[in-house]
């Protein structure tokens, strides 16, 4: 992975003498050292920093300036994915490393959205089953094991679950809803073992259990010899 460098290798020392706010940026302005252009960094490692006009700039300054502006900029990438949608804490931290942000200003950012109330592993699992049920309907195992790939503990997902236990005859209805949506893909399969095959493979795949399809393929199938 590449390093992820935010300043230029050589670090001018002395005063500062200008800082001009970024016209591409409001939220970024210039550094100008002893009349020379410095650096960029955000207004919030400004603030940071408590950087002034008059201000020295040795060394260390620098260091401290590259780990808070690497810290912020952490943190506004992951900002701006949450205003996406939610995420868990480890699709949030992948992200971040895909974007090679080091691993210091990962847990930063982490940490400060945690505190803030804006990542929350328990909260994003609930906003994720009632979004499924809602809209995309999906059995309780299917729900569980989308949480898992996206990096949700088993005990998050377990109380998630039992806080919002879903009703199995909804489950069912919604399992008999969804055959009857994909029926006509199904209706000319030769015989019984083969409709079960595929059409309740299909629900099974969404996450019902077998307790659920069963019946509902038997079902389904006396109707269409009926017919």
């Amino acid at each position: 992975m590449a390093t992820f460098y935010l300043f230029p290798f050589f670090m001018p020392t002395g005063k500062v003498t200008a800082i001009r706010a970024q016209q591409r940026n409001s939220q970024r302005v210039s550094l100008f050292i002893d009349g020379e252009f410095a650096l960029g960094v955000s207004l919030n490692t400004l603030a940071h920093e408590r950087i002034a006009v008059g201000s020295e700039i040795d060394e260390e300054a620098w260091i401290r300036l590259e780990q808070v502006e690497q810290a912020d900029q952490a943190l506004q990438a992951a900002a701006r994915q949450l205003e996406v949608r939610p995420r868990s804490v480890a699709e949030l931290r992948t992200f971040l490393r895909r974007k090679q942000h080091p691993p210091e200003a990962i847990e930063h950012a982490v940490t400060r959205l945690t505190e803030l109330g804006l990542l929350n592993d328990a909260a994003f699992s609930q906003v994720w089953i009632e979004n499924r049920r809602s809209f995309r309907p999906r059995g309780t195992q299917a729900l569980r094991a989308e949480l898992q790939r996206k990096g949700v503990q088993r005990t998050v997902i377990d109380a998630a679950l039992a806080a919002d236990p879903s009703d199995p005859e909804d489950e069912r209805r919604q399992a008999e809803e969804l055959a009857r949506s994909r029926l006509d893909r199904y209706r000319t399969c030769a015989d019984y073992l083969t409709f079960q095959r595929r059409l309740g493979g299909f629900l099974m795949r969404r996450g019902y259990s077998g307790e659920i399809v069963h019946p509902i393929i038997s079902q389904l199938w006396a109707e269409l010899s009926d017919s």
